[in-house]
């Protein structure tokens, strides 16, 4: 009998953020994530005390994509307002892409389950920066708090279908980050 595969951190990660994003937050368990790795659920509590655990592992890892995705940005953009809407673009292509992942970093999960700190200030690094040079070190971190939570809620509503009285969900986007963004600028 074949010995058993050697179960990973990467392939552990991988493996879960596969399970996230086909079966939802509710499907991210230990067992659907052996299977995903061709082992028993036992061999996972070696790399992972419990579901909380688990999870706290892929939101981390989002977390640290995210903000990787959102540095590149940055680093792409040197105007304020440029900066704000990159990063906002990339976020709501992000969600798109991985609605199930930005639903851990966003939506409500036991503190035990939770990203950590350091992750979580890794992933708000860019935002709070873009937020910095729109409206000015005083108010950094009210603004990078506004416009996050301005783009969560277009989004979350966006990736619901909530967005029904026709008109394009694009031109009311750009009509409110637009208008955000000349709400937090600094005076000149």
């Amino acid at each position: 009998m074949p010995s058993p595969t050697k179960v990973t951190p990467e392939a552990l990660r991988a493996a879960a953020r596969t399970v996230l994003e086909r079966d939802g937050q509710q499907g991210l368990t230990m067992q659907a994530v052996a299977a995903e790795l061709g082992v028993r659920a036992p061999s996972l509590y070696k790399h992972l005390r419990d579901r909380d655990a688990l999870v706290r592992l892929v939101a981390e890892d989002v977390a640290s994509e995210i903000g990787e995705r959102m540095d590149r940005v940055l680093a792409a953009e040197t105007g304020a307002a440029d900066a704000v809407r990159a990063i906002a673009a990339s976020a709501r292509r992000y969600a798109s892409e991985h609605p199930h992942g930005y639903g851990l970093i966003f939506g409500p999960l036991p503190e035990s389950a939770r990203a950590r700190g350091s992750a979580m200030e890794r992933a708000s690094a860019a935002i709070l920066e873009a937020a910095r040079r729109l409206s000015g070190e005083a108010r950094a971190l009210e603004s990078a708090r506004t416009i996050t939570a301005w783009m969560h809620g277009f989004v979350t509503m966006e990736l619901a279908g909530a967005f029904r009285l026709g008109g394009s969900v694009d031109d009311a986007w750009d009509y409110g980050l637009e208008h955000l963004i000349r709400g937090l600028g600094a005076p000149a």
